[in-house]
């Protein structure tokens, strides 16, 4: 499961890293929300929204590993050098957004269950934050070995958690105030593996084999982001818990919840500082990579430290707006149409047509319709795409044949 000599990661080491950004305490309290909807009807929503996301996640990662480009790289082949920028500013602010919302939430489980600290959350978030920047430090190319040691322990103490938690009886499921519909909770399942679609090629760019090791990435995060949405909702039903850190002492998980609250949180922010340095590096290449994502995790602490950042459920949906009908646009054009790279700086039919499905997005959310927004969005923005271009085309190669005669 290590790297190769060339710095090329294999299946397992795309695996370790996916299953520890799946590891989240942001996810699990996502699962939490889902309660209102009861036992089966919450796992079914989220295993629908976590296969229509798993797909986009696998068909975005697929194409950084076929061709070498991090993820606003693959981008630029449909919208153009600069008309990719919009998509690499937007990725930076949910970055900068990410790393502010899991530094907080990880602080303030960490500071629940050492609640005898004086100003323990603001410690924490200080804490959480140097971890990450050890972890920046380390670096993509020594990153396994540590990688192995600390998910091994997480993988342990979360089967421990799953199992004290699904203990309890449904007589002590916690009371819901709101009622969520069964759409509105797939599109919450769906947008957590939509929210990696702009970083998912800044690793899987560095593949030894393309399809293995997305595919091994894709089923990692698949299989543990939908284990974390069911402990949240075995929390809520079962353990009677709507908080992280009454349901880590409710397992009997004292140090060791401080040691899965805190690996959790450094192992998935680590991932969005370090792809915040990429995407800030394909804006201009005098920002480095590493240089950014010590500022984004820096600035992630401090706003953490001013910000109540615990609610991001609006956060969500804003990240399925942007990027959904973005890789729409990207999946049409490299897997159906195999069109070439974009001519020109700024490609404004794929801007259009991305504007098109943004639109269509936001008036889906007020429709709610019953198998989430990401895909009828994706559907129709994917059928847009592929009919403009064949009849912008056709169109072409008939003025074409129209002037051919009068030509030289």
């Amino acid at each position: 499961m290590e790297q190769d000599q060339g710095g090329k990661l294999s299946a397992g080491a795309s695996a370790l890293i996916w299953f520890g950004a799946a590891v989240s305490v942001a996810e699990i309290l996502t699962g939490m929300l889902f309660a209102p909807l009861g036992w089966r009807m919450g796992l079914l929503a989220v295993a629908v929204g976590h296969v229509i996301g798993g797909v986009l996640f696998y068909l975005a990662g697929l194409i950084g590993a076929q061709t070498g480009r991090s993820a606003m790289e693959t981008v630029q082949l449909s919208f153009g050098r600069r008309g990719s920028l919009l998509f690499a500013a937007a990725n930076v602010v949910q970055l900068v957004g990410w790393t502010a919302i899991m530094i907080f939430t990880g602080a303030q489980a960490v500071a629940a269950l050492t609640a005898g600290w004086s100003g323990a959350q603001a410690g924490w978030c200080i804490i959480i934050g140097m971890l990450i920047l050890l972890w920046l430090r380390i670096g993509m190319r020594n990153f396994s070995k540590i990688n192995v040691v600390s998910m091994s322990t997480l993988f342990l103490l979360t089967l421990w958690l799953s199992f004290q938690v699904a203990s309890g009886e449904p007589a002590a499921a916690v009371q819901q105030s709101e009622a969520m519909s069964f759409g509105l909770a797939v599109e919450l399942a769906a947008v957590m593996p939509l929210s990696w679609l702009p970083l998912v090629s800044d690793y899987t760019r560095r593949a030894a084999k393309a399809r293995p090791a997305t595919l091994a990435a894709t089923l990692a995060y698949f299989c543990t982001s939908s284990w974390m949405y069911a402990i949240g909702l075995a929390a809520a039903l079962f353990a009677g818990q709507s908080e992280i850190a009454p349901m880590l002492q409710y397992a009997g998980l004292g140090a060791a919840g401080i040691v899965v609250v805190v690996l959790s949180t450094v192992s998935t922010t680590f991932l969005d500082a370090y792809s915040a340095g990429v995407s800030a590096h394909a804006i201009s290449g005098r920002l480095g990579e590493m240089a950014v994502a010590a500022g984004v995790t820096l600035l992630g602490v401090l706003l953490a430290l001013l910000f109540d950042v615990g609610r991001f459920e609006a956060f969500l949906y804003f990240i399925g707006s942007v990027f959904a009908p973005m890789i729409a646009v990207q999946i049409a054009d490299y897997f159906v149409l195999k069109r070439a790279p974009a001519a020109g700086a700024v490609d404004w039919v794929s801007l259009a047509l991305w504007l098109a499905g943004f639109v269509f997005y936001r008036k889906m959310l007020e429709w709610q319709p019953p198998l989430g927004t990401t895909l009828p969005v994706i559907a129709a923005t994917f059928a847009l795409t592929v009919l403009v271009r064949k009849l912008l085309a056709a169109a072409k190669s008939g003025g074409a044949a129209a002037a051919g005669p009068h030509g030289n």
